[in-house]
């Protein structure tokens, strides 16, 4: 039999392998349906056990970029480029977060650095031209530099007005006193155009957001009669007045489209909420900030809250018809979604399923598919977490289908893997990690391996099949080393020592029953003898009996 104190130290050092890579798989899980808090919360845990983890603080960046916590972001990058300064994820990461800090000379530094290390890399090439066009878009051009006269400047503008003086008197010499053709100067002066906007003006209104108003009343302005009509002095300068706040409303414009969709819904979720009035003329909109609301509320963690504003607006759109909101179906799809969400973190179980079925009943209704996977991921989490991992499984492979990548595919198959470890069906359990491996080599993603070759090694240590673990742990460890993850390296160094142990402990106790039983036979042989010399001994007895009758 194994020894008992060395079966339990192999125990906890493959739980230890185990728990980081869960809490980092439940991350990745996060980042994945959009949880950015909650994909925080699962990375700090995982760094915890892990310091040294670099790819978890670029992730963790990626989140805080995500909750426009750029700061976070920035501190997390550096980091990771402590551990390695040519580490080109950690790179990439403090581009974007000096980009949304507002640093983009900085910014624009970085994303050439990494460029010039990976220069087949896109990600680069389009950080430096968007971060080039941002410090054109704040600063302008050099050739559009303009120079003003601040200051006491008495003394220049006295030496201008002699030089204007000056000049009059000798043109006035020159041409005898009398004017010339009116207007005859003026033909090589190039008049100033209105400025125009690049782009449609739905998105420009999308993106300037409340200072579009500005821009309508100042088109709106010039194209006043009594400003266009007479060219005095006065309306010229209100002419020029009118195209710089143009100029700089349409360079505000162009600044925000180079930024992520999050700023645009930053600054929507800024402004007051519509009037009833104005909910009645545009009740999509006004309900997408509603559900925007709800997600935002979602990441901070504030589920109570986010709860009541989904079933207010739940009841909101229930009593719209479908000429009143097109969407209806997706909109209340969604919100039964977030209310699900809700109600599992505030562990009312029972009430999240309900939510999550009628999600996914709406979303097959009406056949929508992106819809329909969201409810199926959801229903599987609330039912790995209630510990019914058999219908976390049901409802995963039914969504299986539904991917639409090998990454997406390789989650899936490692979550049903590890409901299957847990039901102790160690075999389906291995199947479906052997199943995550090949989808992590499709989608060549080397950290999706790693957790996909442990759960199988884990796996075959439950199944018996020690020196498949052996080698399955084995597998794990070069693509460790691979990754440069330390900690990843030692835990899965000591369950392979342990795993190793327990091999060479189960050949020493096969050969100890070995020498048992040659030892058994000796002995039967020597039981034989000792019978068959007390039959001789019998016999000769019986022998001399009889001879000594005959004498």
């Amino acid at each position: 039999m194994p020894r008992r104190g060395g079966s339990d130290h192999g125990s906890e050092n493959q739980e230890l392998v185990g728990t980081f890579e869960t809490l980092r798989d439940e991350g990745e899980h996060f980042v994945h349906v959009k949880l950015w808090q909650k994909a925080i919360d699962s990375f700090t845990r995982a760094i915890e056990m892990n310091p040294e983890e670099k790819k978890c603080y670029v992730t963790r960046s990626k989140c805080w970029l995500q909750l426009g916590n750029a700061e976070n972001a920035l501190t997390d990058a550096e980091e990771a480029l402590r551990q390695d300064k040519e580490y080109i994820p950690g790179l990439y990461q403090k581009a974007e977060a000096m980009y949304q800090l507002g640093d983009f000379e900085t910014s624009l530094v970085f994303f050439h650095r990494g460029h010039k290390l990976r220069p087949e890399l896109q990600e680069f090439r389009l950080g430096i031209q968007k971060a080039q066009e941002a410090i054109n878009n704040s600063i302008g051009k050099p050739d559009s530099v303009k120079l003003t006269a601040d200051g006491d400047l008495t003394y220049f503008y006295k030496q201008e007005e002699d030089e204007k003086a000056k000049a009059k008197k000798a043109k006035a010499k020159k041409t005898g006193g009398t004017y010339g053709k009116p207007g005859a100067k003026k033909e090589t002066a190039k008049e100033r155009q209105k400025p125009q906007a690049s782009g449609d003006q739905k998105t420009i209104k999308q993106l300037l957001g409340e200072l579009y108003g500005d821009k309508d009343f100042l088109e709106k302005l010039l194209s006043e009669d009594s400003l266009t009509s007479d060219n005095n002095p006065t309306n010229k300068d209100i002419r020029e007045k009118i195209y710089d706040g143009l100029e700089y409303l349409h360079a505000r414009a162009d600044f925000w489209r180079q930024q992520k969709p999050m700023y645009a819904r930053k600054r929507d979720k800024a402004k007051q909420r519509q009037s009833a009035k104005a909910r009645n003329q545009d009740p999509t909109s006004y309900l997408l900030r509603c559900l925007e609301d709800i997600d935002d509320d979602q990441s901070k963690e504030r589920y109570e809250e986010s709860l009541q504003k989904a079933k207010k607006t739940l009841k909101t759109v229930e009593n719209m018809n479908e000429d009143q909101l097109q969407n209806k179906a997706e909109i209340l799809a969604n919100i039964h979604s977030q209310i699900g969400n809700a109600y599992l973190e505030l562990g009312k179980y029972n009430e999240s399923l309900k939510h999550h079925e009628e999600d996914l009943k709406i979303s097959k209704e009406n056949d929508l598919e992106d819809a329909r996977s969201r409810a199926l991921d959801n229903l599987g989490r609330v039912h790995a977490r209630k510990g019914n991992f058999d219908k976390a499984i049901e409802v995963w492979e039914e969504k299986l289908p539904m991917s639409k990548s090998p990454l997406e595919s390789t989650w899936l198959y490692h979550e049903i893997g590890r409901c299957y470890l847990e039901l102790q069906r160690y075999q389906d359990a291995r199947d479906f990690g052997e199943k995550a491996i090949q989808a992590a080599k499709e989608a060549e993603d080397d950290g999706w391996q790693l957790h996909a070759s442990v759960l199988v090694a884990q796996s075959e240590v439950k199944l018996g099949d020690l020196q498949s673990a052996a080698e399955s742990f084995e597998r794990s460890l070069d693509i460790a080393k691979k990754l440069n993850d330390g900690p990843a390296e030692s835990a899965i160094k000591k369950a392979m020592e342990e795993v190793n142990s327990r091999i060479v402990q189960g050949v020493k106790e096969g050969d100890d029953k070995d020498d048992d039983d040659d030892k058994g036979s000796v002995k039967s042989d020597k039981d034989r003898k000792g019978a068959t010399s007390q039959q001789a001994s019998g016999k000769g007895k019986e022998e001399g009996e009889e001879e000594g009758q005959k004498s």
